[in-house]
């Protein structure tokens, strides 16, 4: 279990320092917001094959509690293993978020005044959590070795397609609520998108159920 808990915590610390530094970056050295998301895409899309990669054998690579709380409803995952995961991964969000600002010399504790609240952006956080769980279960039904490059490569798509810019993370979120940059989300919009993303997990958990019901189950965490 100790190694489990510090690939998920670690592995989400490197994704938000990334999500957050590549913004930061992206936002410095252009004025244009198309080309700083740009930016901010690739080094997501990249940083989550690389971590999928690298310590999915590890721990099974959630970063994500509602990857965790998928597989916890499907029967993959001990419910105390998988809060002792929603925990080191929220942890290790913040982590990142604290990295992020001390490499650019900005202020460690921040708080984010950007809006991201309204239906439509719910809306598009249950779609982008869906799509993720959708990569990640039909994935591994139908080729394990390529999860990796499904998750980057969805979440890539997903910053453009999603009004939201696809969190479909709640540790994301919330450590993105402690960054006021390009990042950032205002803590009052949390709660909206962490239902929104547990809604989308449970819908795809349940779909894909049904719909992947006749094909063998990859081994979960």
């Amino acid at each position: 279990m100790p190694r489990k808990l510090v690939a998920e915590a670690l592995g989400t610390a490197l994704l938000v320092a990334t999500v957050v530094g590549s913004g930061i970056m992206a936002d410095a050295l252009s004025p244009d917001d198309a080309v700083a998301l740009i930016g901010n895409t690739l080094a997501t899309g990249a940083i989550l094959v690389v971590l999928i990669t690298v310590l999915g054998p590890v721990s099974g690579a959630h970063f994500n509690p509602a990857v965790t709380l998928a597989f916890l409803v499907r029967g993959g995952i001990d419910p105390k293993l998988a809060g002792a995961y929603i925990a080191v991964q929220i942890a290790g969000g913040i982590v990142g978020t604290l990295l992020a600002h001390a490499m650019f010399d900005l202020d460690l504790v921040q708080v984010a005044t950007q809006v991201r609240a309204g239906p439509p952006q719910w809306l598009a956080e249950v779609l982008a959590t869906f799509g993720l769980l959708m990569a990640i279960l039909g994935g591994l039904r139908a080729r394990p070795d390529a999860v990796p490059a499904l998750v980057g490569l969805y979440i890539s798509a997903g910053y453009w397609f999603t009004a939201s810019t696809s969190f479909a993370n709640p540790a994301v979120a919330i450590a993105r609520s402690l960054t006021d940059t390009f990042a950032g989300i205002r803590p009052v919009d949390l709660p909206g998108f962490v239902v929104a993303q547990c809604a989308g997990s449970l819908i795809a958990v349940a779909l894909f159920g049904w719909l992947l019901a006749d094909r063998p189950r990859a081994n979960a965490v």
